[in-house]
């Protein structure tokens, strides 16, 4: 019996499949099957049912994982004790972000790592919060920044910033400052994400209910760059990140509305697996905590 042997049985029982569990441990799917066959052989018992269509865990399986837990437990901690500050976290990680997220703190953070992590490669999947804590959940994504909080109990969260949202308007639509009121809503068009897959959705839906709302008409749209592109042109209002939109409001393309009620402002959080120890976790988190920074506006408008 080996610590890789156990691993690969882990992961493959968590993760529920044997390939997200190959890809968590970038091993073939073979050499995974392998080392829980070798495991299963050494053991002299069955640890998974393969006569359906996805393998589920026997009664010596069930019994064997919380084992299983407890010695990767232990190795992670016997590595942490040596606090080797020589061993750099290297290989892929597999890392979720928002639009948001990927146009306005990402690109300088990926260019840290590199620099700084030269073994550690980041593969970033760009999409809506709850999709993303789903991949994150099944263990096809390492870590993710999402919206919000996540709303599974296997998940891990830590707050990294709190975001401010203001209403915006094209100039020939509404002016500068103007206060809008509770009724105004039902005049102007609410561009806004068409999903509540988005934590922004979440956000919004909560303080149009918390502060009785009604809008009239909702403008669907899946990204937020083009919600940008689409409030400016007057189409409708919008609710945007103060400093994301601040290049394009000194441009005089957009202006910058009040609210009676006001936003409130979006926390930002990293997630990941509960029970996923490795230190190239530990390490994302440090870093993300350390170095996100949402003030950014999109580089793409600052000229």
């Amino acid at each position: 019996m080996t610590l890789k042997q156990l691993e690969a049985f882990y992961w493959a029982a968590k993760l529920g499949t044997f390939a997200i569990a190959a890809e968590r441990l970038h091993v073939t799917q073979s050499s995974l099957s392998k080392r829980i066959a070798e495991l299963e052989s050494d053991l002299g018992s069955a640890l998974f049912d393969r006569s359906g269509k996805r393998a589920s865990l026997t009664a010596a399986g069930e019994g064997l994982l919380e084992h299983a837990r407890q010695m990767l437990d232990l190795e992670v901690a016997i590595r942490a004790s040596l606090d080797d500050s020589r061993q750099q976290p290297r290989g892929v990680c597999r890392f979720g972000l928002s639009e948001l997220s990927a146009t306005t703190w990402f690109p300088a953070f990926a260019g840290r790592l590199r620099d700084d992590y030269p073994d550690l490669t980041l593969e970033p999947q760009v999409g809506l919060g709850r999709p993303m804590e789903r991949l994150v959940e099944r263990g096809e994504l390492d870590f993710a920044v999402i919206a919000g909080t996540p709303a599974s109990a296997a998940l891990e969260a830590q707050p990294i910033a709190e975001v401010e949202f203001v209403w915006t308007s094209a100039p020939v639509r509404l002016k500068r400052g103007t206060l809008l009121t509770v009724e105004e809503f039902l005049d102007h068009p609410v561009i806004s994400f068409s999903t509540s897959e988005s934590g922004l959705t979440a956000a919004f839906g909560s303080w149009v209910v918390a502060h009785d709302v009604r809008v009239r008409n909702v403008i669907s749209c899946n990204s937020l760059n083009a919600i940008v592109a689409l409030t400016t042109t007057g189409v409708g209002i919008s609710f945007l990140p103060k400093q994301y939109i601040a290049p394009l409001v000194r441009r005089g393309l957009l202006v910058a509305l009040r609210s009676d009620p006001p936003l409130p402002k979006v926390t930002y959080t990293a997630i990941w697996r509960r029970d996923d120890g490795r230190k190239l976790v530990g390490t994302m988190k440090k870093l993300v905590r350390d170095r996100v920074d949402f003030r950014k506006p999109n580089p793409l408008w600052d000229f």
